[in-house]
This record gives C-alpha cells, sequence and structure tokens, in this order.
C-alpha cells in the first residue's frame, strides 16, 4: 500500500452499497482517507443471493477481503440449465477442480448481505473510512481542484474528488448525464428458504436455471447450505414502473402455468417474495466529468442475467485504484484510464444481459435452437467462452495506453 500525504482532503463516495464499499476499499489501500455518505439510517444491504464468478475473487483478493468472502460463500460443483417444460438438460458446466485451474478462482454463491458485510469489515478495520449514514448526496460542486457534495439539509462535504456509486437511481449520474432509464417490463422475484423446506430432489450444489417461454426459475444454495436462493422471472402483462415491492404468490403462480412440476415446485415454496420491476440503461462513453466519475450501477446498471452486476462494480473499484496507482494519483488522468478501462467490457455486460434474457425466455422454434446450441459441448469449449468474462484480474485490468500495438 502507498500512503499519501499531499492532501488533507479525503475521496468522497456517494452511496454505501457493495460498489461504494469497495471502491472505499480500494482508495484506502492508494493512501487517501473516504468519506461514504450512504442515505440509510445505517450501513447495510437487502436482497438474497447473488452468484460469484472467478472475476469477483480476483477482486476481493485486489481489495484485502478475499479470506472474508471466501469464508462466507458456498462453492458450487457446477452450473445447469434445464428446459422448464421438459426438464431437458440444456447445458452443464462443471465449476470444480479444472474451472478453478483454469481461471485461478472459485465459481460460488452467496447472500448479499455478506459480500456487503465483508467489505465493510475491510473498510472499518482500515480505520481510514468514515461513514455518514441519513445522508444523501443531491447536488455536486467543483472548482478543477476539490469537489464539494451537498446533502439533503443543505451541509456540504469537500473532497479532492467525488466517486457516484449511488446505485441504479443515482442522483450523481442524473445531474451528469440525465438520460431515462430502459424498463424492461420483466419482473424479477425474490425469495430465501430454509434447507428444510426445500425438495429434496432439487438440493443441488448448483447454480440452477429453469428456462421457459417468457420466464425462467433459479436456484442455489446459501449460507452453508442451510438456505436455498429462489428466484423466479417473468415478462409482466401490465405496464410497469420501475422499483421494488412486495410480491403476491398469486400473481406469480399465475405466470407459470405449463412447467414441468419438478421446476415448478419453486414457486410454491415462499412464504413471502419481494418484487423487482428491472430496468437497466443505454451504455454511456463518458463517465468522468472533471474530478468526479460514475461506478457500478450508477454507472452501468444492467439486467441480472448475466449475474455480473456486484462483480462489475467492484471489478470497477479495483481499476479505479490500479489507475490511480500508475498514473501516481493524478486525478484527471486516473478517471480518464479508469473510464477507458471500463467502458466498453461494462457495456458489453449490459448487451449481453439483454441477450441472455432473450435467450433464456425462448419460445417455440427459437426455443428448439437454444436447446440445440451447447449440445456435445465440452467443458472446455464452455471455459474458452467464458474467458472474456472470468479471466478478468488486477494484473489485466488498466487499458493500454493509446496507440500501443497489440498482438494478432
Amino acid at each position: 500500500m502507498t500512503m499519501n500525504t499531499h492532501t488533507t482532503l479525503p475521496v468522497l463516495v456517494a452511496g454505501g452499497g457493495i460498489g461504494g464499499l469497495a471502491a472505499a476499499l480500494a482508495l484506502v489501500r492508494q493512501g487517501f482517507r473516504v468519506q461514504v455518505f450512504e442515505q440509510a439510517a445505517e450501513i447495510g444491504e437487502i436482497g438474497a443471493g447473488i452468484q460469484l464468478g472467478p472475476n469477483a475473487f480476483h477482486a476481493f483478493d485486489a481489495l484485502g477481503v478475499g479470506e472474508k468472502a471466501r469464508a462466507r460463500a458456498v462453492y458450487t460443483d457446477y452450473m445447469v440449465m434445464h428446459d422448464a417444460l421438459d426438464e431437458y438438460q440444456v447445458g452443464k458446466i462443471p465449476t470444480g477442480v479444472a474451472f478453478r485451474q483454469r481461471f485461478g478462482n472459485p465459481y460460488a454463491v452467496i447472500h448479499r448481505v455478506d459480500v456487503h458485510l465483508s467489505l465493510l469489515e475491510g473498510a472499518q478495520e482500515s480505520g481510514r473510512v468514515e461513514f455518514l449514514t441519513s445522508t444523501r448526496i443531491v447536488r455536486v460542486e467543483q472548482d478543477g481542484e476539490t469537489v464539494t457534495a451537498y446533502d439533503q439539509n443543505g451541509q456540504s462535504y469537500r473532497g479532492v474528488a467525488l466517486i457516484g456509486a449511488d446505485g441504479v437511481r443515482s442522483v450523481v449520474r442524473q445531474q451528469y448525464v440525465g438520460d431515462p432509464a430502459r424498463v424492461t417490463g420483466h419482473v424479477v422475484y425474490r425469495a430465501v428458504v430454509d434447507k428444510r423446506d426445500f425438495p429434496l430432489d432439487l438440493q443441488w450444489n448448483a447454480a440452477s436455471i429453469w428456462v421457459g417461454p417468457n420466464c425462467h426459475l433459479v436456484h442455489y444454495p446459501l449460507r452453508g447450505g442451510e438456505q436455498y436462493n429462489v428466484v423466479v422471472t417473468f415478462h409482466s402483462r401490465q405496464q410497469e414502473e420501475w422499483g421494488v415491492t412486495e410480491g403476491s404468490k398469486e400473481e406469480v403462480q399465475s405466470y407459470f402455468q405449463g412447467i414441468c412440476p419438478k421446476a415448478r415446485q419453486l414457486i410454491d415454496l415462499p412464504k413471502s417474495w419481494k418484487r423487482w420491476a428491472t430496468a437497466d440503461r443505454e451504455p454511456i462513453a463518458q463517465w468522468r466529468y472533471g474530478r468526479v466519475t460514475l461506478l457500478g450501477d450508477a454507472a452501468h446498471p444492467t439486467t441480472q442475467y448475466m449475474a455480473q452486476g456486484a462483480c462489475m462494480a467492484m471489478e470497477d473499484a479495483v481499476t479505479l485504484g490500479e489507475a490511480l496507482r500508475v498514473c501516481q494519483q493524478d486525478w484527471g488522468q486516473a478517471l480518464d484510464l479508469y473510464q477507458r478501462s471500463r467502458v466498453a467490457r461494462t457495456a458489453r455486460i449490459v448487451l449481453s444481459s439483454r441477450e441472455m434474457g432473450r435467450l433464456y425466455h425462448a419460445q417455440g422454434v427459437e426455443r428448439l435452437v437454444r436447446n440445440e446450441l451447447w449440445r456435445g459441448r465440452s467443458p472446455e469449449r464452455f471455459y474458452d467462452a467464458m474467458e472474456w468474462l472470468y479471466g478478468w484480474n488486477v494484473g489485466n485490468c488498466l487499458a493500454p495506453k493509446p496507440g500501443t500495438p497489440t498482438t494478432a
């Protein structure tokens, strides 16, 4: 870690979620003090399970919390996709020893709260992160050398730079970009079910998905296998507005007529659901505005189909820290390098996620084509196809300098 004493001002981070905490850790490791502003009354996280590719563990390691995260994760034996109409196994990808050797880290599933907690503990232990809760940044001003952020009560905070990690409804993005959200019409229901209530014939140590016409279902173990994450997604019949509400078991059941009994068990399990009407935004090429930049969902909100939202936020944070290191903490150069290193990769996630949603929800002849796509494919060919995603690490995260020749 390099310690920098050239300024007494902190770096301001809007948002205390996974992206904001990861950014704080990356900045601390470059010697900065950090102030994190969180609009909730306490630093915490909501949600259910998330999936972590090897790239996420590379990021955890680079942020100094790899062992904390590993201790809370469940390591899967494989990823598997079934057709929800007839139980046909569309594809199965082993995630054991050969996978780990290929990518240098495992595939795992974890509760979102446990990701957040691992990052939070690291930030608290650093002694260089100050948390300001019940504080929502509503406006940002700059003078060329510093940034001043204003909260909902008119209180001002001055820093050397500001990282807008304030999520899918980012106020920072709204001020500098002002683009609309793209409501998908896809609704996601999420719940966590205790192992004792989960069907024995689905208690697989795997990230599992059942794909059907205009819908799909996901399940995987959490917290040592004592709980299971259940996620169902469908195309809504009504005009949706972006947001989270309490779910209705009756609504869920109305969308999954015709799927096989084995998969249908999943929608009868939860006692309560949370309902997400999803949205993303069109990818943008500019994240940096003076000494302000975007990070995580504020920069590249995406649908869930690539299971990479949290992973991308942590990659952003690591890349920002590395950019500051190689640019010797010149904020202008560093933020340009960070942006150049992240825009295309995260845009690929956003656009690929849309296409993956189409693939999952195929019907008619498209469904038949999907089911033939991976027939007979070896694990090595699956791994080759995943290299662009899971091959990311701190050593290759920065874009080459403009004009640098590349090898064919």
